[in-house]
């Protein structure tokens, strides 16, 4: 597909708006099918509809006519598509032709229609019959050790689906499940529970109808969830202070118009108004989360220490830390001995302005924190999480009606796919209960997460990879290194619904896998199928597809999953594949039997309005940790990130577009900040720019500054002004991912550091961009 002339100038929009109703007709005009998507969009996170298989966020028990944003509707146009890449698609194209494209061009090609086998004599996929593929793969699997197979999923999975394929891998002998979480949120779960004894966030929707002021950090609601948008501008029109901590100015964060009300487009349309969303907004440095919040937490301390001294009612919620509490004051010493003129040079803000922030906080009832990536993609991503829950435990804000934390999830089923099983964590699944349930010993070895997979893929020690959806190479970091040793692999698997870069980089023997998408009707014996997936809120939904699907030779995920299962395993009688796939409900009952704590009567509640809420007991303040209380954290973070930085390095953030979902690329055209017809751009500060003696539009090179014996570098990018901090600079995902070292990631919890990677910018003779044309 051409590409439009590169075009940048300033966006003066709102989100949502006008320029929302033209993406979206833009996207409905390029992908065809235009009589589904006007059928289908009305359905989208409806009950008895399908689940966006856009973004996690959470489904209102009484939705909106049209409960879909601007991506999701996307999403569904993208998979609609009336394209198709079929076996004479790639006849006509060589795989090593194909790696050429970029990976828009890829995925615009269509949906997969027939299983593919790659042969190596002509370098290109060929038909091959479900039965042989299945035959070989398990012939494959059954030669190999199973602590060398990598069973990898992507966030889109149903639960049903998930559950099969945890376990498949664990009969198998596999404990290498690393996930699509790896490399964004698995953070949050290794943080909260630490702190508050749960793995998800514990705010509902419902309690943004009753918080009187929410905390944003890191998370761009316009482009990677904007469905929130509605319940924070009803926030915001109830005069909720909405606070933002961001490096980069983002428009979803500031002002909102809504699509759906004809008022307010039409007001936007004569007189240009708009809801203004933040009332205070601040720009940190990249990875000065963790020193803000201790400044936001030393003010808090500070102003409850005067006014007990003063024999005024406290600021902090003394009774609630003494009940529920452990660790309050060591951290709180912690907090009065750091000084403040650290707290402003690691943050990059003043006291004044976090002093100001704190004065709302305090005198806020009940209080919402969000967050994403922004803080989990950090070397210190864990501590700063574990930072906020302690800024909320001040004031009591866990725990009760209008107030708590939230880890804003990307992709739809990521959440949901971790409470089925899918972890390299032994311990945070219930190994007992399914040897019990399926009469077998599951490993309970320490798997591979994504980072240790990508390592053990470069060394050599990996021999398999079996992908459930997603686009792995192009996602993780190190990725020049990844793909230089994936074709070492003896067998590669992929199940998808498009083509992308991950599968044009065949193993020894590899297999494209077309599979049904969630859209669509999932016709199996017992009727058509519904499943199920867990949104951001740790609510459960039901859904199911309403048009035929794209081929009559597409398989579901589920059956899929079961076939490889039956063409691998030894045959057993406690385990019914092919009943499982006959009725998803049969894999219901068997996901509520191995966690009837968290599924109770799911075939039952399966459509509910508005899911069905998992038990969360730091929801009703019972603490699952050792202690039994939610833990204060006494951080080391802000002394120890106080290392001097090399002259000219500069901290890259990667960014996503609003014309993308992770790494589908649905277009050249970034709204908000007002690029289009590329995506090879460098954002940085004018001041920056003028330090290093760089012109707006001049062509650079970026190159990693992290010394490990890798020289990684990447040319082609764009100078362009923009509102980035001093010090920072910012490109787009996933074009920057060579650029990161697996070394460089989050201490405990091993998600990639992509939000602070230090570079130096160059003029040399800038190399071509990795992955494009």
């Amino acid at each position: 597909m051409p590409q439009k002339a590169v075009k940048i100038e300033p966006y003066k929009g709102p989100a949502g708006g006008w320029g929302s109703a033209q993406s979206l007709l833009s996207a409905v005009r390029r992908d065809g099918a235009a009589q589904d998507v006007m059928r289908l969009l009305p359905q989208q996170n409806k009950k008895d509809g399908f689940a966006c298989v856009s973004c996690a966020w959470a489904k209102p028990a009484s939705p909106h006519p049209f409960e879909f944003c601007e991506n999701g509707a996307k999403a569904t146009t993208w998979e609609l598509t009336s394209r198709r890449a079929t076996p004479e698609f790639f006849a006509r194209h060589t795989v090593s032709e194909l790696r050429l494209w970029n990976d828009h061009d890829l995925e615009y090609s269509g949906r997969l229609t027939q299983p593919l086998r790659y042969d190596r004599e002509t370098d290109r996929y060929v038909e091959v019959a479900w039965e042989e593929a299945f035959r070989a793969m398990g012939a494959e699997l059954r030669q190999l050790r199973p602590e060398t197979v990598i069973f990898y999923a992507s966030g889109r999975a149903s639960l049903e689906t998930s559950y099969m394929y945890q376990l498949f891998a664990r009969l198998y002998g596999s404990n290498h499940l690393p996930d699509s979480s790896n490399m964004c949120h698995e953070t949050t779960s290794v943080a909260l529970p630490q702190s508050i004894g749960v793995p998800v966030g514990t705010v509902l929707l419902e309690d943004f109808e009753h918080t009187d002021c929410i905390l944003s950090f890191g998370q761009n609601t316009g482009t990677n969830s904007p469905r929130m948008l509605h319940p924070l501008q009803k926030a915001a029109k109830r005069n909720v202070p909405i606070i933002v901590f961001n490096p980069l100015r983002e428009r979803g964060l500031e002002r909102f118009v809504n699509p759906q009300n004809p008022v307010e487009m039409a007001g936007n349309a004569i007189a240009g108004s708009d809801t203004r969303l933040d009332c205070q907004y601040h720009q940190l440095k990249a990875g000065g989360d963790g020193a803000a919040i201790m400044g936001l937490c030393k003010a808090v301390i500070s102003a409850d220490d005067k006014a007990r001294a003063a024999g005024r009612p406290p600021v902090v919620d003394h009774a609630f830390i003494a009940e529920h509490t452990q660790g309050f004051e060591s951290f709180a010493e912690s907090v009065r001995a750091m000084e403040w003129s650290l707290i402003e040079q690691r943050s990059g803000l003043s006291r004044t302005a976090l002093e100001g922030a704190a004065n709302v906080y305090c005198n806020a009832r009940a209080v919402i924190a969000k967050f994403g990536m922004g803080l989990t993609q950090h070397r210190d991503g864990v501590e700063t999480v574990r930072l906020l829950i302690n800024l909320l435990l001040l004031r009591g804000n866990i725990g009760k009606r209008g107030a708590g934390i939230l880890p804003v999830r990307g992709h739809s089923n990521v959440q949901g796919q971790r409470t089925v099983g899918i972890t390299e964590k032994p311990e945070l699944v219930p190994l007992d209960r399914l040897a019990e349930q399926y009469r077998f010993e599951p490993p309970r070895w320490e798997g591979w997460s994504t980072v240790d997979a990508c390592q053990a893929v470069i060394d050599g020690e990996a021999k398999a990879f079996i992908g459930l959806g997603g686009n792995f190479t192009r996602a993780v970091p190190d990725t020049e290194r990844v793909e230089r040793a994936w074709p070492e692999l003896r067998l590669t698997v992929h199940v998808a619904t498009k083509l992308n870069r991950s599968h044009l980089l065949p193993g020894e023997v590899c297999y494209l896998l077309p599979c049904i998408g969630r859209l669509e009707v999932d016709h199996q014996a017992s009727g058509p199928q519904a499943v199920s997936i867990e949104d951001s809120t740790a609510c459960i939904h039901g859904s199911r597809g309403k048009r035929e699907p794209a081929s009559p030779d597409l398989l579901s995920e589920p059956r899929i999953v079961a076939e490889m299962a039956k063409a691998t395993l030894p045959s057993t009688p406690h385990v019914d594949w092919d009943g499982w796939v006959g009725d998803y409900g049969r894999v219901r009952d068997a996901i509520e039997a191995t966690y009837p704590q968290h599924f109770e009567r799911f075939n039952e509640r399966l459509f509910q309005p508005g899911g069905f809420p998992r038990p969360l007991g730091a929801r009703e303040r019972k603490w699952a940790t050792p202690s039994g209380k939610a833990e204060f954290l006494t951080p080391k973070t802000v002394s120890k990130a106080q290392v001097a930085v090399p002259e000219g390095v500069l901290q890259l953030i990667t960014l996503r577009s609003n014309d993308q979902f992770n790494t589908t690329i649905y277009g050249y055209h970034d709204r908000f900040r007002g690029v289009q017809g590329t995506r090879m751009i460098l954002f940085m500060n004018r001041a920056d720019m003028r330090r290093q003696g760089f012109q707006e539009g001049e062509l650079v090179s970026l190159q990693c500054a992290i010394e490990d014996g890798v020289k990684r570098r990447l040319g082609g990018f764009r100078v362009t002004p923009y509102a980035v901090p001093e010090g920072c600079c910012a490109a787009y995902y996933p074009e920057c991912n060579p650029l990161i070292p697996l070394s460089h990631h989050a201490e405990g919890s091993k998600v990639p550091a992509a939000k602070s990677v230090p570079v130096f910018i160059d003029r040399q003779a800038a190399p071509r961009p990795f992955g494009a044309i």
